[in-house]
């Protein structure tokens, strides 16, 4: 089994103590609570919390796990805890004790647990450290940008080389779903899909063939989906078919060693020819919003103004409706961060002014909806450098025909 060494972990921590010192300089240092973090700061899924003070050794407190993360974690400091009321005394024996003033993962704890960790620490004050922590992971260390090109070169061999193959006319969005699911484990992939914000979930991602592309959905993104059921509004409809005239939309995540890489790619049956014209110019125009924002994806860009140059181009072209989804459907960004989560930092959205760095990765989602036929467009996962994005997922953005 691989795991993180304890150089890639001091990069990370560096990195983090820098941030926290810039935007939070009373804080003495971050607590970090939720798993998907405290694996990203100690190479353990840990459950408990992680304590990085601004100067001295880090501790991981562990609720579970605790011979577990002794084995993964190349941490110094690993210790058992029962309950937040312990913390201040552990970390104090342990030469770490916590300051006055203190970051905390506040999204990592739910609205009970917070206010109990909260009474535990009479006079401190806690203030979010949310932010520190997204800008930490935005930017990647050669350690990942190195597991995401892998995930992205696996992505793309099995939506454009070998999902084709297994296409067929008649299939339902749930049987392509079960292809889909066998063709990425062989492949490698891991089984899981994770997200950051509150409530959302994924689980192989979106399948929507015709007007299930502009179905209602619940989920925070342009694609439209019928899912399994009301209980389970993910993947696709066993009620669903593909049949000529209906483009299908395949918009999904693969995880190699924890890390994802998201990609959408659709498909038609029959020749080229037989696409209509307003699905082709729909999908031109998406292709060339992506390369726009592509191409201005360099270190020093702020994440509004790819926002404003793709819908300035939608509108140019005729597809201010349907762009990124019709209805209520429709969602305010181009594209987001990517990497142990789906849905990093930043959003290519209105807001989003900090400069992107030269290492983050994101994924560039321009699709359009069509009123009585479906959704179509493209989704890739790009690397920033100072030439602009490059792709990780192939570039391949054409619609692929089934014969």
């Amino acid at each position: 089994m691989d795991h993180i060494s304890l150089q890639e972990l001091n990069t990370r921590w560096d990195r983090c103590r820098k941030l926290l010192h810039e935007h939070l300089p009373a804080a003495e240092g971050l607590v970090v609570f939720s798993r998907l973090n405290i694996y990203y700061l100690t190479g353990t899924f840990g459950n408990g919390l992680f304590w990085l003070p601004l100067q001295g050794e880090p501790i991981l407190l562990c609720r579970r796990g605790y011979e577990r993360a002794k084995m993964e974690s190349p941490v110094r400091n690993i210790a058992p805890f029962y309950s937040y009321k312990d913390v201040e005394g552990v970390l104090r024996d342990a030469g770490s004790p916590i300051g006055k003033t203190i970051a905390v993962e506040m999204n990592g704890l739910s609205w009970m647990l917070g206010s109990s960790f909260a009474r535990y620490l009479p006079g401190r004050d806690l203030v979010s450290g949310d932010r520190v922590l997204s800008l930490t992971r935005s930017r990647k260390t050669t350690m990942e940008l190195e597991l995401l090109r892998d995930a992205g070169a696996k992505h793309e061999a099995c939506l454009v080389r070998l999902l084709p193959l297994l296409l067929k006319r008649g299939m339902s969005e749930f049987e392509i779903a079960h292809a889909i699911s066998h063709l990425f484990f062989s492949q490698g992939h891991q089984g899981i899909l994770r997200m950051e914000n509150y409530g959302e979930e994924v689980y192989l991602g979106h399948i929507s063939i015709g007007e299930s592309g502009n179905y209602p959905s619940v989920f925070n993104g342009p694609l439209g989906l019928r899912g399994v059921h009301p209980a389970v509004p993910h993947m696709g409809s066993k009620h669903v078919h593909w049949e000529d005239g209906m483009p299908l939309s395949i918009d999904n995540g693969f995880m190699h060693e924890g890390y994802q890489t998201d990609k959408t790619q659709v498909y038609w049956l029959g020749a080229q020819d037989s696409i209509p014209a307003i699905v082709r110019a729909a999908h031109d125009c998406a292709i060339e919003i992506q390369a726009r924002v592509s191409g201005n994806l360099k270190p020093g860009i702020r994440p509004s103004l790819l926002w404003e140059l793709s819908l300035e181009h939608a509108k140019q072209k005729g597809f201010e409706e349907g762009f990124m989804g019709l209805g209520r459907n429709k969602v305010g960004f181009i594209g987001h961060g990517i990497g142990l989560a789906i849905d990093e930092y930043p959003a290519l959205a209105k807001g989003f002014d900090v400069p992107i760095e030269e290492g983050a990765v994101l994924a560039i989602e321009p699709k359009i909806g069509i009123p009585g036929i479906g959704m179509t467009g493209v989704e890739n996962t790009f690397e920033v450098t100072s030439q602009g994005g490059r792709s990780l997922t192939g570039e391949n953005y054409d619609i692929i025909c089934v014969p």
